[in-house]
């Protein structure tokens, strides 16, 4: 009977080492692969911001990556005055450090979007967003601004590309979605996302959004169709949350002031 009780003990004690053991090694192997994570999701980042500027090079090394992604400058912007702020403003050094969706779900860096207001369905909204600027001298060349809102499985994030008149679209991709493949997955199709350069954002009055998904697709002589943009075939719900989405972060609510002092040369 003793000896019974020893070999249970026995086994018990070697099962709770080789779990300690195993626990170390799982830790050290996750503490030790995170700079590498950080830096593929860094690199991922930038990979999305070129393509949606048209900047992405094909087959591009990650040196060339980083080469042109060098050209932009990383800038904060505080979304009701539309004007930069500086990192100090969110508790970073640098703007590359700054997660506005971490942000978005501290009330103290962020606001409550009320739920008559709230296009994306995103429910707050960060007051900081960290945007991405190419000049040439002082003259604007592009600025990517990171978008996101709900489809209709999941939130989609991605970016969204404005040539120098902070009004017409060069491009617009998500890097990160649930969509149903081949109906709403197809955000991510080529031939579709082709279809956002040259819309124009605002109307003449330039102050609201006009951006339509249109179901059927645009006719070449439909009315005001610099706005349109055909909708995703079988994917009605997905394309209404994608053009809520841009709508709201181009309006009031998201970047119209940034983007109305960056057309008057005041952010």
């Amino acid at each position: 009977m003793a000896k019974a009780k020893e070999t249970v003990s026995r086994t018990v004690i070697v099962a709770l080492v080789l779990s300690v053991f195993f626990s170390v090694i799982v830790s050290t192997a996750a503490v030790s692969l995170k700079p590498l994570q950080v830096k593929n999701q860094t690199l991922n980042m930038k990979i999305n911001i070129l393509a949606a500027a048209g900047m992405l090079p094909d087959g591009a090394s990650p040196t060339q990556v980083e080469d042109e992604f060098s050209k932009f400058e990383v800038l904060l912007v505080d979304l009701n005055s539309g004007q930069y702020v500086e990192p100090s403003a969110v508790n970073v050094e640098d703007p590359m450090k700054y997660d506005m969706y971490k942000a978005a779900s501290d009330p103290q860096l962020s606001e409550a979007i009320p739920g008559d207001q709230d296009r994306a369905s995103i429910k707050r909204r960060p007051d900081v967003a960290r945007v991405f600027v190419l000049k040439n001298g002082d003259e604007l060349q592009k600025v990517v601004l990171p978008i996101h809102g709900y489809g209709l499985w999941s939130t989609l994030y991605g970016f969204v590309s404005l040539k120098g008149d902070a009004n017409t679209i060069e491009g617009l991709g998500f890097y990160q979605h649930a969509e149903t493949p081949g109906l709403g997955g197809e955000v991510d199709n080529p031939r579709w996302k082709a279809l956002w350069e040259g819309k124009v954002v605002y109307g003449d009055d330039m102050t609201k959004p006009e951006i339509q998904l249109v179901k059927g697709g645009v006719s070449p002589d439909a009315k005001d169709k610099e706005h349109k943009v055909d909708a995703l075939s079988g994917a009605t719900l997905t394309s209404r949350g994608v053009e809520n989405l841009v709508n709201y972060w181009l309006s009031d609510s998201g970047y119209a002031q940034y983007l109305k002092n960056l057309r008057q040369g005041e952010a």
